[in-house]
């Protein structure tokens, strides 16, 4: 009994997993699957496949636009973090850096950064904050792993969702082959009955 409960656990485990992407379970029995309600014909049936389908091709495109602007967050937060330590070493020298900084598409104009302890860093929605060196690089730190977790999970799901596309595909498949043979075998009996 302990073992059942274990294993209904770890179902839904993965069922929560997937971000509330429903299972596309796979028809065995085609025949005993068109005997339930909503299915009384082969295209009822093959349209709420199709609509499945629909709604996981709707969430694939979804997915990729969360993924792609994960893929280019990630390089820009690495980036930043990177000058956030080149600048923490250059904070107890005179000196001043000299870098360059994008004004506008291919425009850079040159500039002399003293020695300081303070960032100001954009946090979206046109709003920037100034920061101690070190709290910026712990927020950056933090913001970096979990985009990297999220991406992982992105990546997860939009395998997951790839199955699914899988399955309801074969399902639409042979709800279609089903529907066929009944057809051809309905022409059979009826060529029979005329002869």
């Amino acid at each position: 009994m302990a073992a059942t409960i274990d294993t209904s656990n770890a179902v839904q485990a993965t069922k929560k997993k997937h971000l509330g992407i429903p299972e596309a379970f796979f028809v065995e029995d085609v025949d005993s699957f068109m005997k339930k309600p909503g299915n009384e014909t082969a295209d009822a049936a093959l349209r709420k496949l199709d609509e499945q389908l629909q709604k996981y091709k709707y969430m694939e495109l979804n997915l990729s636009q969360k993924k792609f602007r994960l893929k280019s967050q990630i390089p820009q937060i690495t980036q930043t973090l990177e000058i956030l330590r080149h600048m923490q070493k250059k904070k107890d020298t005179t000196t001043p850096m000299e870098t360059h900084f994008l004004l506008a598409d291919n425009v850079y104009c040159k500039a002399s950064v003293p020695p300081t302890d303070k960032v100001c860093l954009w946090l979206g929605a046109n709003v920037m904050l100034e920061y101690d060196i070190d709290e910026a690089q712990a927020l950056l730190e933090k913001n970096l792993s979990t985009a990297s977790r999220n991406l992982e999970t992105l990546e997860d799901d939009l395998d997951f969702l790839r199955d699914q596309f899988t399955t309801t595909e074969v399902n639409m498949a042979r709800v279609y082959n089903w529907d066929v043979k009944r057809r051809s075998k309905e022409n059979l009996l009826k060529s029979a009955e005329k002869s």
